[in-house]
């Protein structure tokens, strides 16, 4: 009975999913949240002041396309060394090397490295939503020496909600306490997923801009 509890616990089922998957594609809705301001209704909660959707694919470790399809066409492409950023309407690519640009993307919490206890405890949390949420507080390194290191991630609260042994939500609350909230939807796992998909090649007249 205690080992069955264990296996369905959020903390355990995330554990699994990284572990388990690969590679993985599906959907995703990613609003910005704040609470309302002094002069709004506080009875109405977070306010939605912006939101996106698109598809998503990864593949361990730490490639991923994040692609933005409404209400505008970005894409986010992380090929293993760098993290690129293209906006379609400004015909304009940036280049930035991986690490910390990598690490402060909600993505690459779900989609970089194998083993999230690594960088960060796992605290289990409470059931909303049809979820098991799951709190994920960076861990204390000493030889970080301020560089790159999951305590410099620019949230001061991780969540992500668990259903079914998938991720169905990421909450990231920031220090200034706006809150993004990522929904993830038709989540397929371990699917073969061609190498170009994680390349990118700015198009003939693009604007290139290369950021270290």
């Amino acid at each position: 009975m205690g080992i069955a509890a264990e296996i369905d616990s959020g903390a355990e089922q995330l554990r699994q999913f990284v572990r388990n998957s690969k590679t993985a594609e599906g959907d995703f809705v990613q609003q910005q949240l704040r609470a309302p301001k002094a002069n709004e209704p506080q009875d109405k909660g977070l306010k939605v002041v912006r939101q996106t959707q698109g598809h998503f694919a990864f593949q361990r470790p730490g490639r991923f396309v994040w692609n933005t399809q409404k209400p505008f066409e970005q894409k986010l492409i992380a090929d293993g060394k760098q993290l690129i950023l293209w906006d379609k309407d400004l015909n304009q690519a940036t280049f930035r090397s991986a690490g910390q640009a990598l690490a402060s993307t909600p993505a690459a919490i779900l989609f970089g490295e194998s083993s999230l206890d690594q960088h960060f405890d796992l605290i289990e949390g409470e059931e909303r939503l049809g979820m098991k949420w799951v709190a994920l507080v960076p861990k204390k390194n000493p030889n970080a020496n301020h560089q790159k290191d999951g305590n410099d991630l620019p949230y001061t609260k991780i969540s992500i909600g668990m259903a079914n042994d998938l991720p169905k939500a990421l909450e990231l609350i920031d220090g200034l306490g706006s809150v993004v909230l990522v929904t993830l939807d038709k989540i397929q796992l371990n699917v073969n997923l061609p190498a170009n998909r994680f390349t990118f090649s700015p198009p003939a007249g693009a604007e290139v801009l290369r950021l270290n």
